[in-house]
């Protein structure tokens, strides 16, 4: 009989760079359709999930502020950007037999439903994998700041940010060869020397809610699964 998973529910936070594989914009099919097999895997344990994208393979908000864009118009195609890999990811899951629904925060009645928080713990509850799309709704929040919110709201046991790095270090790794990798960090301390997990904001939000927050590497396929095992992969940030 196989061991029961450590976690009931997560909420598990994708950057749209992440869907782009090596391509210099978009999505690559392969990349998606792989993470969609890892999702659908840990869900076949019994596993509750959450999915926040970001949309920085098709437009940041910051960056098109930065080129002299009205920030809250980029933060808003942002947004958009976020809903386009939301429903790609959908496709991705529904193609290999998952459900999924895609839930936006703002309204975009044709191709998703509203966010609804009683709505989507539904979903989540039948075994469906929710995917939260356009961030918060609002200007000047970060999809980090999305993944905690969301994972608060619908309860999450762990929420978990994954990336191309395995970890959270003291400095850029690519940058310093003498960089520390983290095994297990405070809240606080990442706030404190500004390790760039998350946006403040977000890792604020999980320190307030008690949230633990796991950092790891999705390209090394099957990751996700050993941390639902409760191996120690990646990063750990909590109250210490």
């Amino acid at each position: 009989m196989a061991a029961k998973p450590k976690y009931q529910r997560i909420l598990l936070k994708l950057s749209g760079e992440a869907l782009m594989g090596g391509l210099d914009y978009g999505i690559d099919p392969q990349v998606i359709g792989g993470l969609a097999e890892e999702i659908l895997e840990v869900r076949a344990t019994g596993v509750q999930i959450g999915v926040v994208i970001g949309g920085g393979n098709i437009f940041r908000g910051a960056g098109l502020a930065a080129a002299g864009m009205d920030r809250v118009t980029g933060d808003h195609m942002g947004m958009l950007a976020t809903v386009m890999n939301a429903l790609a990811m959908q496709d991705a899951l529904e193609k290999r037999g998952g459900f999924a629904r895609v839930m936006s925060a703002i309204s975009i009645h044709d191709v998703s439903e509203d966010f609804i928080r009683r709505r989507a713990v539904r979903h989540i509850e039948k075994g469906r994998i929710v995917l939260f799309a356009a961030g918060t709704g609002n200007p000047f929040f970060t999809t980090d700041s999305a993944a905690a919110l969301r994972a608060i709201e619908i309860g999450a046991d762990l929420l978990l940010k994954a990336t191309k790095v395995d970890g959270v270090y003291s400095a850029d790794p690519k940058k310093k060869k003498d960089a520390k990798r983290f095994e297990h960090v405070t809240y606080e301390e990442v706030i404190a020397r500004n390790l760039q997990v998350m946006d403040t904001a977000a890792i604020a939000l999980c320190r307030d809610n008690r949230i633990p927050l796991r950092i790891y590497d999705m390209t090394r396929p099957g990751n996700l699964m050993r941390i639902m095992k409760g191996e120690a992969i990646g990063t750990l940030v909590d109250a210490g």
